[in-house]
């Protein structure tokens, strides 16, 4: 049998029903579970998550493995937030998912954002003293809720207040993206 270095870890990824980056769901979903992890979808409602690309363009279905409500965030060892604008702006509105977000971040487990889901972050008050980074639309938004410092590199992963942020830019950084979140699984 294949080496399945992430066999027993467990994440959560955190999305709405509609508009999030395929890739940036789709992508970890395969890579995590062909390494061995037991990734969760947890979305708004019960409803198929339809996926964008490029935040314009039909993208696949997915169907969510349970709703914010059946989400026990003890469960999981990280929290995945893939982007796509629509998804990442009405994720941070949605108070049940600011919930699980600051219960990831008070508990020092990982955290993994890329592209715009950072936003959820920064309504959650869980990026002051962190150097991250994300879509550059972001940056300011990422600096007005107190983060250190806000950088353009593919990834960026920084254990500052209590937990492990890794953040990255967009879907061609998810190479880098998917290896920091292996490390961060690994290390705990």
């Amino acid at each position: 049998m294949a080496d399945r270095p992430l066999d027993g870890h467990r994440v959560l990824a955190l999305v709405t029903n509609y508009g999030v980056e395929q890739d940036e769901l789709l992508v970890p979903l395969k890579r995590l579970r062909e390494a061995g992890a037991d990734v969760t979808v947890a979305a708004a409602t019960s409803d198929p998550v339809l996926t964008l690309v490029g935040d314009k363009d039909s993208g696949e279905s997915v169907a969510p493995d349970t709703t914010f409500d059946g989400v026990d965030p003890g469960d999981h060892q990280l929290l995945l937030l893939p982007g796509g604008t629509l998804n990442a702006d009405q994720l941070r509105l949605d108070g049940k998912a600011l919930t699980l977000v600051k219960a990831f971040a008070e508990s020092g487990r990982p955290i993994a954002a890329i592209c715009h889901g950072p936003w959820a972050l920064v309504e959650a008050d869980a990026v002051r003293g962190k150097t991250l980074t994300s879509y550059p639309s972001l940056r300011t938004d990422i600096r007005n809720a107190g983060a250190k410092s806000w950088v353009d590199e593919p990834v960026v992963s920084d254990a500052a207040g209590g937990y492990t942020l890794i953040t990255s830019r967009t879907p061609k950084d998810l190479d880098a993206f998917l290896d920091a979140i292996s490390e961060a699984l690994t290390a705990s």
